[in-house]
C-alpha cells in the first residue's frame, strides 16, 4: 500500500493531565466508543470492578495510578488512533516527555473543579516547545465548577494560549443537562450509561436558549460568537489555539464529540526532522526511532518490547534494519502491535504506527532504526535526578537476578543506575526523578526478576552531567562525587543543591547540564 495514503488515516496522539484529572478514564472512554473494548474499567471507581486495559502493570492496578506508558491502537471512523497513554503521577514525567516526542498531537484534559494544576503546566510547556497541537478537555463537568467563562480564562492566563471552544456546557441550576456543539447549534443530550461503563444513548437536538430556564448559556453562546471564538485549525495547528471541548469522561459526557474532534482535527503524520535538521518525508525508505523500552510486558515470556514510531516508508515484519548509534543490523521478525498488555503479531506498519520490537536487546531508548539511506532523529532528552539510594541484593544468592533486573530497569528509563568506578556493582546508586520510581523499581525487582533488595537513602541531593574534561576537578572537589551512567556518561553528585550551584559558579570551566541529550 500507499505509505502517504496509509499515513492520511493515522491519528498519533497522547493524552495529558495532572494526576487524577481523568486521563486513565478519558483512554478507557476512547476504547468504549470505538468499539475496542466492551465495557470500561474506571479508575478508583467503586461503582466499577474492572481494572482499567491500559494500566496493564499489577502495581498500577493495585495503586489506581498509571506509573507507565502504554500503546493502544483502534480504529474509528475510517482512521487509525495509535494512543499513548502516559504516566499520570509526576513522578514519572520523564518517560511522559520521551513519549510525546512519538507523537503528532495531544489532548489536555483539564479538571474543572480544579482548573490548571503544576503537572498540566510542565507537560503543556513540553508540548509548546516541540510544536504540538493540543485539544483540550475541560473534564468533571457533572460537579460543582467554576463558570464555564472563568475556566477558559485560567486555560489562558495560566497556559498562554488561546481558547476556542467547540461545545459548551449547559449547566442549569446547577446540573450538567449536557452541551451545545457551536458548529451546528446541536444540543447534545446524554442519557445514564452505567456509570460511564458503557456507552449511553445519545440524541442531538436543535439547540433553543429555552432549554436554559436561567438564559446563562445563551448568553455566553452569543458572546463567543461575537468574540469570534471559532476553530481556527491554522493556529490550532502552529500551537497557538487550543479547540475546547466539555465533558465528564466517566459519565460519558462529550466523549464522542472529543474522539470525533481527534479525527477530524489533529494532523496525520508528516515529514520529520533529522539530527542534522533535514527533513524526513513520509515516502521516503523505512526510518523510525525508538521511545520506549518496557520487558515483562507478559510475565509468562519474561521478553522486552522496543516500542518504535514508525516515521517514513513502510516498516515489513522480518525486514533487516540498521541500528544508526551503532551501525548495526536488526532483524524485524518478531514484531507486535500492543494493546495494554496484550498483543498481536504485525506484519506491515505505517508512518504514525506504533510497533513493539520484541527481545531485540541492543536497542536503546532513542535509537533509530532506518532502511535505504542513513538518517539519524534527534533522541529525547534525559533529564538529572533528584533522588538517590544505595541498592543491594537481601539476598545474596540472587546477586545474578539482581543485576539483571537492574540492567533491564536501566534500559527502560525506570530509574537511573549509577557506578562508583572504585565500588563498581558492590553499591550500585539509584537515581531518580520522582520519589515513587523507588517503589516501582524495588516492587518489580522482586516479582518480575526475583530479587528482593533494600535501599538505603544515600546523601546526595542533586546531580548535574559533566564530561570526561572535567572529572579530574570535580574529583578534587569537596561534597561532590562521580559517578558512572551505563552508558559510561559521567555524572557529578552534589551533597546539596547549594553545593552544586557553587560549584557551578566558582568553576565555569566545569561542564555541568542539567538535561542530557544522548
Amino acid at each position: 500500500m500507499n505509505p502517504q495514503r496509509e499515513a492520511a488515516r493515522r491519528r498519533t496522539f497522547a493524552i495529558i493531565s495532572h494526576p487524577d484529572a481523568g486521563k486513565t478514564t478519558l483512554t478507557e472512554k476512547f476504547l468504549l466508543y470505538s468499539g475496542a473494548i466492551q465495557e470500561a474499567g474506571a479508575v478508583k471507581s467503586r461503582k466499577v470492578e474492572r481494572s482499567t486495559a491500559s494500566d496493564w502493570l499489577e502495581l498500577e492496578q493495585k495503586r489506581g495510578i498509571s506509573v507507565s506508558s502504554a500503546v493502544m491502537r483502534f480504529e474509528h471512523g475510517g482512521h487509525v488512533f495509535n494512543l499513548l497513554d502516559t504516566p499520570g503521577h509526576r513522578d514519572f514525567s520523564e518517560d511522559t516527555y520521551r513519549v510525546l516526542s512519538g507523537v503528532d498531537a495531544a489532548v489536555m484534559v483539564i479538571d474543572a473543579v480544579n482548573g490548571v494544576e503544576p503537572q498540566t503546566e510542565k507537560l503543556y510547556a513540553v508540548c509548546r516547545r516541540r510544536g504540538t497541537p493540543v485539544i483540550t478537555f475541560v473534564n468533571k463537568m457533572d460537579r460543582p465548577a467554576p463558570e464555564p467563562l472563568s475556566i477558559l480564562d485560567d486555560i489562558e492566563s495560566t497556559l498562554g494560549i488561546d481558547t476556542h471552544p467547540v461545545t459548551w456546557p449547559v449547566v442549569p441550576e446547577g446540573k450538567f443537562a449536557g452541551v451545545v456543539d457551536r458548529r451546528d447549534r446541536s444540543f447534545h443530550v446524554y442519557a445514564d450509561s452505567g456509570h460511564g461503563s458503557h456507552t449511553g444513548t445519545e440524541t442531538a437536538e436543535a439547540w433553543d436558549d429555552a432549554r436554559d430556564p436561567t438564559g446563562m448559556a445563551g448568553e455566553e453562546l452569543a458572546l463567543l460568537d461575537e468574540l469570534g471564538k471559532d476553530v481556527d485549525v491554522k493556529r490550532f495547528l502552529a500551537g497557538e489555539a487550543t479547540p475546547v471541548f466539555f465533558g465528564s469522561a466517566l459519565a460519558n459526557f462529550g466523549v464522542r464529540l472529543l474522539l470525533d474532534a481527534v479525527a477530524d482535527l489533529a494532523p496525520p503524520p508528516g515529514p520529520r526532522t533529522t539530527r542534522d535538521g533535514d527533513e524526513r518525508a513520509i515516502d521516503d525508505p523505512f526510518s523510525g526511532f525508538v521511545f520506549k523500552v518496557q520487558a515483562n510486558l507478559d510475565p509468562r515470556h519474561r521478553d522486552r518490547l522496543a516500542f518504535v514510531r514508525v516515521c517514513s516508508g513502510t516498516f515489513e515484519r522480518g525486514t533487516a534494519l540498521t541500528c544508526a548509534r551503532s551501525g548495526k543490523r536488526v532483524v524485524a521478525k518478531y514484531a507486535h502491535q500492543v494493546f495494554g498488555r496484550e498483543r498481536e503479531t504485525v506484519d506491515v506498519a505505517y508512518p504514525g504506527d506504533i510497533v513493539g520490537l520484541v527481545n531485540a536487546t541492543d536497542l536503546r531508548i532513542g535509537d533509530t532504526l532506518y532502511d535505504g539511506k542513513r538518517v539519524e532523529f534527534p533522541p529525547p532528552p534525559t533529564f538529572t535526578p533528584e533522588h538517590f539510594a544505595v541498592c543491594t541484593p537481601a539476598d545474596r544468592g540472587k546477586v545474578k537476578q539482581f543485576r539483571r533486573g537492574l540492567e533491564q530497569l536501566d534500559q527502560e528509563g525506570v530509574i537511573q543506575v549509577l557506578r562508583h568506578p572504585d565500588l563498581g556493582d558492590q553499591e550500585p546508586l539509584l537515581a531518580a526523578v520522582g520519589q515513587l520510581q523507588f517503589d516501582v523499581a524495588v516492587w518489580r525487582l522482586e516479582h518480575e526478576f526475583g530479587a528482593p533488595v533494600r535501599l538505603r537513602t544515600a546523601s546526595y541531593e542533586s546531580a548535574r552531567a559533566t564530561d570526561d574534561a572535567s572529572v579530574p576537578k570535580l574529583r578534587t572537589l569537596r561534597d561532590v562525587s562521580v559517578y558512572y551512567r551505563s552508558d559510561d556518561v559521567p555524572m557529578a553528585l552534589f551533597r546539596s543543591r547549594w553545593v552544586a550551584e557553587r560549584v557551578a559558579a566558582d568553576h565555569p570551566e566545569v561542564t555541568l547540564d542539567q538535561v542530557l541529550f544522548s
